[in-house]
């Protein structure tokens, strides 16, 4: 007696077998599916490889380098690479040139950091509120940053020029003294770092703009219909939502100040006396003026190495937060 496939039940808990279906196809399938993604895998290394190998030969062989270098004699017309172990970093922490430009690098970065944060708040919440003509707003606050520190220090140049600039211009017309805006020692750090603030607040001022749009408006809905005002709303939502962003600014802010150069050595070299040489300056003093590249190297890295652990320090407690 023959039964057909049809009238078989499938005993409890086990389906009816699929004649149609192969029993070797779901290896095949999933060895298929491995093959696949080691291909693609592949195929990330390739388009990974170009931006592998110019991290490794302009980033990384560089700073190994330079790091070998700092435990010699190096200097820049080729003699002398002996090794000497630490006597570069034990003259660099002697040096009272290392700690007085240090002091000049964190003073000027505390005249810039603290307005390109404030500023850069109350720009964006001034265009986020509705400013008519925002598209010109937005265009004049970036404009500056996408301009080269040889073009800002070339006009303010001109705008400080004592006697004929325009500053001492309109001061005489007011009946004012002229200001040696970058020749008095008291004053050149201050204009330097209000040239930075207008040249640089516009990458701040869209961070703070984008992270505005990103607020919900039904907070400030719901605040309004209990009866907030604006200030109210400020205090209780925006500033509250802009914590994170504003500590991500204030970091990047740091950093980027610590590192100043351009505009100082283009705008004063440093001077007058001295008064406004950082740290950089006078890396690129020893080791291209006074041909110890050793030296140098070794002020690098020491600089390096604070502010290694003054990011680490500020960014742990965020990362605790977060």
């Amino acid at each position: 007696m023959t039964v057909s496939n049809a009238g078989v039940t499938a005993p409890p808990g086990r389906a009816p077998s699929d004649p149609k279906r192969s029993p070797g196809r779901s290896g095949t399938r999933t060895a298929a599916t491995g093959k696949s993604l080691r291909e693609r895998d592949k195929s990330g290394y390739l388009f990974v490889a170009p931006f592998a190998v110019a991290t490794g030969l302009f980033l990384l062989l560089p700073t190994l380098y330079g790091l070998w270098m700092s435990f010699t004699n190096q200097s820049l017309t080729g003699t002398g690479s002996e090794f000497i172990g630490f006597a570069n970093y034990a003259e660099a922490f002697s040096d009272p040139q290392v700690w007085q430009t240090l002091w000049h690098t964190v003073w000027f970065t505390v005249l810039s950091t603290i307005p390109l944060v404030v500023v850069a708040l109350v720009m964006a919440l001034l265009v986020h509120t509705g400013l008519p003509g925002q598209w010109v707003w937005r265009m004049s606050f970036f404009a500056p940053y996408l301009l080269t520190s040889a073009v800002v220090s070339a006009l303010s140049s001109w705008l400080f020029q004592p006697d004929i600039g325009l500053l001492d211009t309109w001061f005489a017309a007011l009946g004012l003294q002229p200001v040696g805006w970058l020749t008095d020692e008291n004053v050149a750090m201050f204009s330097i770092a209000a040239v930075t603030v207008w040249w640089t607040v516009g990458f701040n001022f869209l961070l703070y703009l984008a992270a505005l749009q990103g607020i919900p408006q039904q907070q400030y809905e719901a605040a309004t219909i209990d009866g907030a005002g604006g200030w109210r709303r400020l205090f209780s939502i925006t500033l509250p939502q802009l914590r994170t962003i504003t500590g991500v600014i204030v970091v990047l802010q740091l950093l980027a100040s610590l590192k100043v150069f351009d505009q100082i050595y283009l705008l004063t070299a440093g001077g007058p006396n001295g008064s406004t040489r950082p740290i950089l300056e006078y890396v690129y003093d020893t080791g291209f003026t006074n041909y110890r590249l050793g030296y140098a190297s070794a002020i690098s890295y020491v600089f390096f190495a604070l502010i290694l652990v003054f990011a680490l320090v500020r960014l742990l407690p965020s990362r605790k937060e977060a």
